[in-house]
């Protein structure tokens, strides 16, 4: 049975279009007023979340490693960007989480993030240099399984536990808020917001062809087959903790860049982006959308959380913890494969009705074997 959903044929021309109303149609429907402010908003953030379930799915998808701690290094790259806009609405006066601890002057750390670029240079190094020392640290000593899950939850707790307090001089429980400028534009401004958009569509698109490129390659067969049985790639020379290091780098950098454009669409970056409750629900995407996929885990995200803001008003608010559990455990038994699967278990169960059909059908009845004489035998 081909387990593949689409064929490549199909899926190219699925994913061109797709990117084509993200770039293009949902900014022209927005500049020409048919889709409003907050709804576009609401894109840009979903777009952030799916970019976010991608690097969930480049490590536990197609290397077997489930980290629940992504939620740490996108909101890094949030506290990296959240710095930088800080720093622009604060100009030379001290807002108000330094004031209240006392200090009189910007703290040194704070200062090089006036510039974009440092921005930008330090949502790559932290969450990248993070995710190096802990994963060097993780697959030198053999660590996988739930031991690696566990390990990268508590990697997790404890770095929120960190930023809540206010000594750390980020904000404390509030974090970062009251943004005014990015890069001289406004961000109350209607044009800034669908710049910011199409930046986090663009940067989306650039994920996604990145991680079709890095699966379908080489690379990629040895990521699944460490996945499959990483004990025989070991055997057969290949050293499995490099691999393991470079994705868990890679994946972290990506959540980071998702965790920069998610700040300045939402308005705050906070510790809570950081509890165990964003990463555990964060994995929900991936296998709601389709674990061991590069789209399933955007549908994921992207259906879970637009479910999320329908049921999270009115009298479906104080059961959407229970819907959200219902829809993966749901998907668990009778989806395996999550939405993207749908297709393939569709042409699946149709294989099957046809096979058993086949089986059902009276076979023809066989002819009887003629035993009359030929005319040969008759004649002396």
């Amino acid at each position: 049975m081909n387990n593949q959903p689409f064929s490549s044929r199909v899926h190219l021309p699925i994913l061109i279009v797709s990117a084509i109303v993200l770039l293009v149609v949902v900014p022209v429907l927005h500049g020409t007023g048919v889709i409003s402010d907050y709804t576009l908003g609401n894109w840009g953030k979903y777009l952030c979340y799916g970019i976010l379930a991608i690097s969930i799915d480049l490590l536990w998808g197609y290397t077997g490693l489930l980290c629940l701690g992504q939620a740490l290094f996108f909101t890094l790259g949030g506290y990296m960007m959240g710095m930088y806009l800080v720093r622009m609405a604060g100009g030379t006066e001290l807002p108000t989480f330094l004031t209240m601890v006392g200090r009189t002057e910007w703290p040194s750390f704070f200062l090089p993030f006036s510039s974009f670029p440092f921005a930008v240079l330090m949502m790559v190094l932290v969450p990248g240099l993070l995710a190096y020392v802990f994963g060097f640290l993780a697959f030198r000593s053999r660590i996988k399984g739930v031991y690696f899950s566990i390990l990268t939850q508590a990697l997790t707790y404890g770095a929120a536990l960190l930023f809540f307090r206010n000594e750390l001089l980020m904000g404390g429980n509030n974090g970062f808020t009251n943004f005014d400028t990015m890069l001289g534009f406004s961000l109350r401004d209607v044009s800034t917001k669908r710049g910011l958009y199409i930046a986090t569509a663009i940067l989306l698109v650039a994920v996604v062809t990145l991680c079709k490129w890095l699966t379908g390659s080489r690379f990629g067969l040895i990521q699944r087959a460490i996945r499959d049985s990483e004990n025989r790639v070991l055997f057969s020379g290949y050293a499995t903790a490099n691999f393991k290091l470079f994705v868990f780098v890679i994946s972290a950098i990506i959540a980071s860049f998702a965790g920069a454009l998610f700040v300045p669409q939402v308005g705050i970056i906070n510790p809570s982006e950081m509890e165990t409750s964003k990463s555990l629900e964060a994995v929900v995407w991936v296998a709601l959308g389709g674990r061991g996929t590069i789209v399933g885990p955007v549908l994921g995200a992207v259906s879970v959380n637009a479910l999320k803001s329908w049921a999270s008003t009115g009298a479906t608010a104080d059961f959407w913890p229970l819907i959200l559990g219902a829809s993966f455990v749901l998907v668990v038994l009778f989806m395996p494969k999550g939405i993207f699967g749908i297709p393939g278990q569709i042409r699946g169960l149709m294989a099957w009705l046809e096979r058993r059909k086949q089986r059902e059908e009276p076979s023809p009845p066989s002819r009887k074997p003629d035993n009359s004489p030929t005319p040969a035998a008759i004649d002396p």
